[in-house]
């Protein structure tokens, strides 16, 4: 149970569920109405906080600077939405007590004080909200639009080597022997070897031709290196939302424009 004195440890910090995962930020505080004690927190959750859920504070606790409730975070995101203008019908109150699974007497069944803001944990002077201590102004206050950043896994690239074939085709010379037949006149240097022998007889003579083939052999060597490698790349993207701003008017005798 959160007490009074422990508002300023509520407002502003990080809310866990029951496992221990972040929910969101405690953004305000709703006081019990006949008693005065915190009663319910609304946590801003959602890309960038864009949203607030309603949270039971009757078994949350302070710890280590953050708020921990017995609750899981997609219930609390869950929740039903409650339009965060200062107050919760008795309408509102039962549909978020049923969706707790919390029960209430008779006597709890009341509307709800202004919630407790920031740096107005305490009611002293300038708690803006009609009462008798607040003081002559009103404070005027409007949502800043904070844009971030988170990476998410945008895709994969892998590389991958597997096998083709193709045809190469490469001409290559080669040689060949063939006959010739020559013929050579008798003459004084060569007759004693041309009339060597019987002087009719048979005879034969034959000689080895050879050739060339191509032979083909394959060799498999290195040709280059690829890896992948990564590198960022800025780019710039708009970011839209809509945030909200108090205006103030003045009513009867005040002179000129009557919205500040």
């Amino acid at each position: 149970m959160i007490s009074t004195e422990q508002l300023e440890q509520v407002i502003g910090k990080d809310v866990v569920d029951g496992t221990g995962s972040k929910v969101g930020t405690a953004r305000q505080v709703y006081l019990e109405d006949t008693t005065g004690q915190p009663a319910w927190v609304t946590v801003r959750t959602g890309l960038f906080g864009s949203s607030e859920s309603f949270v039971p504070l009757g078994e949350a606790s302070t710890d280590g600077g953050e708020l921990r409730v017995p609750y899981l975070k997609d219930q609390i995101k869950d929740a039903p939405r409650v339009d965060d203008d200062g107050h919760l019908s008795p309408e509102q109150e039962e549909e978020l007590y049923r969706y707790y699974g919390l029960g209430r007497t008779e006597t709890e069944r009341s509307s709800w004080f202004e919630p407790v803001r920031g740096d107005a944990a305490e009611r002293t002077t300038g708690y803006d909200t009609s009462g008798p201590t607040t003081d002559d102004a009103i404070t005027r206050s409007e949502e800043q639009l904070h844009v971030g950043t988170e990476k998410v896994q945008a895709g994969r690239a892998r590389l991958r080597k597997y096998v083709v074939s193709e045809q190469q085709q490469v001409t290559v010379p080669v040689s060949r022997e063939e006959v010739r037949v020559e013929r050579e006149p008798i003459t004084d240097a060569n007759v004693d070897q041309a009339t060597k022998g019987p002087e009719i007889s048979e005879e034969e003579h034959e000689v080895v031709l050879t050739e060339e083939r191509p032979v083909v052999a394959k060799e498999t060597v290195p040709v280059e290196r690829v890896r992948l490698a990564k590198e960022a790349v800025t780019e710039e993207k708009q970011v839209t939302a809509d945030v909200r701003k108090e205006q103030i008017e003045t009513e009867g005798g005040v002179p000129g424009d009557s919205r500040l």
